[in-house]
Parts: structure tokens; sequence; C-alpha cells
């Protein structure tokens, strides 16, 4: 995970903060050192860790000074501020052209991940409203004018390849070319993939300023391997002075277990971050954002990508729709398989749960996380017949073995999914029927009648419990449970209590309140022969 090992760091720097009554210059310098050598090990570049250092020593010093409480807020207050400001600040804008075809120029070292990036933005522009076109002007590495073609099938939108590469053909001609393709086709972005080195050298930076020259780009975007750690500030300098570019493009970012790319190239170039690949998918691809990136980076979590993305591939209608069917109880198990489908379409299980702020906490568990384990649930739901879905009662001894080997799993396995979704299904039938506002541990909801209301609730059931914690008190562990519930229902509801002795001789509606009490005489002739009176 992206920054993990930096993230791990600070947020065990700002522990023993927590226990602090107030913040003093001693604790200042003892953090201060701590954020010093986690940020040295995430090979960040040196002028920016002392930058960083100094400008959060002077701001906590201030704090200090203040004598204000919550030592620990103050410290990841200013340390999140920041890393905000070194990662970019606010996200900027792309510039686009006013008439004509938009030309975005893609550059850096071969292996940086610039022709699957080309098919990443590609298919981001083209959701966003854009018609695109991927122009293969790496004509230098085998099988790269093919695999630019892959990978624009897979994001739906063209490529211009009209050279076969492998070393033949004018990459400045092609890009030239591609762009009058464009211009004649209205096509609203142009993207040009360029060739790399495994290092800088002089013909790579020649070629790459020629095509420059050749299609004038609104952007140049410098692809830049995140896992290159501090050898990111040489690479991203010498193309700086060399190609010049516009904005960085982070790549590998999930592989990312240290963060010394990003925060380095920033502080150093001075260009901001435009995007982020997070994966191998075309889909993991997002807007760079500082200070959700920070806020990760302080284990607080990313929660508005996880909305934005939600709101962008999720149904909303559809997961109403299912909140209605789960609230009465009537919830089956097409409809989980409808949800797993839905939730899958976030991307990575990982991913998504390291969106939640403090999963930091259960760093572990994330990471041994078996993605497979939602393909085993889905494989033994889709085992079951329509029947069986709908109504988990009927699955018996055979019915689940033949589940488990058509899933590919053990009849445990089985069980245990069952389990969880009735499990699942009662609680939150239970929640429906508690209404607005009943959910413990969510506070007050709308038309709840507000906190105070909440309380003297609260107060009342307490009251309610106390006394059917008190009146239930028969031996007969059945009737005990049943008084119990029966003292939970409204006075009203509640059935009227028998009246009579022992042996089940009860008073009729029709007896008077006043009318003499049942003799021995009245009773059965087989109970009286019992009692010798027979």
């Amino acid at each position: 995970m992206a920054f993990s090992d930096l993230s791990d760091r600070l947020t065990a720097s700002f522990k023993r903060l927590r226990s602090r009554g107030v913040l003093t210059e001693s604790d200042v310098d003892q953090t201060i050192s701590e954020i010093r050598r986690a940020l040295i090990d995430a090979d960040v570049a040196l002028p920016v860790v002392r930058q960083f250092t100094t400008q959060v020593r002077e701001k906590a010093y201030g704090a200090a000074r203040s004598r204000a409480l919550n030592p620990g807020q103050q410290v990841v207050r200013i340390v999140h501020d920041e890393l905000v400001e070194i990662l970019g600040g606010e996200t900027r804008e792309l510039h686009f052209a006013q008439r004509g075809p938009t030309d975005f120029l893609l550059a850096g070292l071969q292996g940086a991940g610039k022709t699957t990036l080309a098919g990443k933005l590609g298919k981001w522009l083209r959701e966003e409203g854009k018609s695109v076109l991927l122009v293969a002007s790496d004509l230098q590495r085998p099988n790269a004018v093919g695999q630019l073609q892959i990978v624009g099938e897979r994001a739906g939108v063209q490529v211009w390849a009209p050279e076969p590469g492998n070393g033949v053909g004018d990459p400045v001609q092609v890009a030239r070319s591609g762009l009058d393709y464009a211009i004649t086709h209205g096509i609203d972005v142009v993207i040009v993939d360029t060739a790399g080195r495994l290092g800088v050298d002089q013909e790579m930076m020649d070629q790459a300023i020629a095509i420059r020259q050749a299609v004038n780009p609104h952007e140049v975007m410098f692809v830049l391997d995140a896992m290159i750690g501090q050898d990111a500030v040489n690479t991203a300098t010498a193309f700086r002075d060399g190609v010049g570019f516009t904005g960085v493009v982070l790549s590998k970012l999930d592989g990312d277990s240290r963060g010394g790319a990003a925060l380095s190239v920033r502080g150093v170039t001075g260009a901001p971050i435009l995007f982020a690949s997070t994966g191998e998918g075309l889909d993991d691809f997002e807007r760079f954002h500082a200070d959700r990136m920070a806020s990760r980076i302080l284990d607080m979590g990313d929660i508005m990508t996880l909305i934005e993305q939600a709101e962008k591939r999720l149904d909303a209608e559809e997961a109403e729709k299912m909140a209605k069917k789960a609230m009465s109880g009537e919830l089956t198990l097409d409809d989980f398989l409808s949800q797993l489908q839905q939730v899958r379409k976030l991307g990575s299980m990982k991913k998504v749960l390291g969106m939640i702020p403090g999963m930091a906490q259960m760093r572990d568990q994330l990471e041994n996380f078996d993605e497979r384990e939602v393909n085993r649930v889905e494989a033994i739901v889709r085992s079951m017949t329509p029947a069986e879905r709908a109504d988990v009662s009927i699955l018996n001894g055979s019915r689940r073995s033949r589940i488990a080997r058509g899933s590919g799993v053990t009849v445990a396995e089985v069980n245990n999914l069952v389990k969880r979704f009735e499990a699942a299904k009662t609680m939150m039938g239970q929640m429906g029927q508690m209404g607005p506002g009943g959910m413990p541990g969510f506070g007050s909801m709308p038309g709840s009648g507000g906190k105070a209301k909440q309380k003297a609730q609260a107060r009342k059931d307490r009251a309610q419990r106390a006394r059917v914690a008190k009146k239930a008190r028969s031996g007969n562990p059945a009737k005990r449970r049943q008084q119990e519930l029966e003292a939970m229902l409204p006075p009203e509801q509640r059935p009227s209590a028998p009246a009579g002795s022992a042996f089940g001789v009860t008073e009729t509606p029709a007896q008077a309140p006043n009318a003499p009490r049942p003799t021995l005489d009245d009773l059965p002739e087989d109970i009286r022969r019992m009692l010798g009176r027979g």
C-alpha cells in the first residue's frame, strides 16, 4: 500500500503526544526528530526533509508557547497542513484548448508506464465526455505500437499508428500526422506516447524536444515511477531542464511502500502532480489531490475519493432499492450477489478498505486480505438454485453438499456463509423496525426528535429492562423467557395474568370479582382421588 511505512512511522510518533496535557518545546523537538527519521527512511530528498521539518518546528513552537490543550491534535494538524503544501496544495485543473484539439504529451523513462498510462488517461477523459486519440510515437521499444493499440481498444478510444515501430518510422512525423487527423475528424484530445530510455540520454531528449516543437502541446506530463524514491529527483530535474514539463503523473503508486518520489518531486521541480496510477487496471487511475493524499499518509482515510468513486460507478437507484429491502427483512442471496458485484466495481477491496480512517491499525489484516475470498463467496451463491437463493431455509444437508461440490469449497464454508447472511438479514430487519433514529451508535437522525428525546427514550428503556429483570423470576426457563418478552410489550398488548390455584383452575370472564373461590370438591374426579377425596 502506498505510503504504508511512512504512515506507520508518523502515526506512531503522534501516539506519545496524546498522553501529554500540554505541548512543550521538548515534545516538539522529539517529535520533529522522529518525523525527520521517518522521511529519510521513506527516501525523501534531503532538501525537502529540511524544508518540511523547519516549517513544522516553527509552527509547533508557536503552538507550544500558547499552552493550548490537545498537543497531539495540534501537531497532527500542523504536519497535515505542511504535507498538503509540499504535495502541491490545491489541485490544478488541466489546460484545454479553446478551439480545436487539446494535445497532451507524455514523457519519461522506459518502464515508467507511459503506454499503459496513455490508455488510463484516455479512458478517464472519455468518461468525462471527451473524444480521445492515442498517437503511437514510441517507435523504438519492441512492440510498443502493438501494446498501445491493445490498451486503446480496452479503453474504448481511437489509436493512430501509421508506422509499425520496432525501429521503423519517424516519431516526429507520426505525432504531426496524428494531430492533423484529430483536426480533420473533430477529436477533442490527442495523447502522444513518446519513447523512453533506461536512463537519461541526449538522443531521447532531442527526440522529445522535436516532438514537442512539432505538436506544441497544451500539457507536457512527466510520467514518474513512484517506486524509485529519491532518484526521482535527478530524473525529474533532467527532464525539466531538457524537455520541460507542466505536470507530473505518478505511476505504480500502489507499489510504493515509502513515498519518497511523491514527496520529493513537487518540492524540487515545483511542477504539480496531476494524476496518480494506483494499480494495473485501466480504472486504477485518479486525480491527485494533495489534501486527500496527506490524509491517507496520516491515517485519516480518504472518504471524499471513496464517495466520488461510489457515485461514479455504483447505481444509486439500485442501491436505494436494496437498502429498502434490507430494512424490511426481505433481502435474498440474489440481492446479496448483486450488491457484491456493485462493490467490486470500486476496484480492489484492499484499496477500498485503505480509504477508511484508522485502517493503519489493521495493517497486517488488510495486507493479508485474500481478494479470492470474494470470488469464493460469489461461487457459492452462483452454485445455488433460484429457489435456494430466495429461501435459504430449504438448504438441507444434501443441498449444501451439492453447493459445496459445485463451488469448489467445503460444506463448512457454505454453512458459514449462510449463517452470516441470516445474521445480517436479521440485524438489518431489526434496524428497519426500530425506525429513524433508533440505530444504536448512530446518534440522532432526521425526524428522531433530537438528542433530548433520544436520552429520555434511553432512560425509559433502561427502567423498563430493570422492571423486567425484577419481575421475571419464574424457575422454568421457558416460562421466564415468556415473562420477559411479555414485559417488553406495551401494557395494552400484554396478556391478562391468569388467576386461580396452582392446579390450573382459573377465573372465567363470566365470574364476578367477588365470586366464591373454588373448593376441592370442584376439582376433576381423578384429581380428587389422588388427593384422597375421591
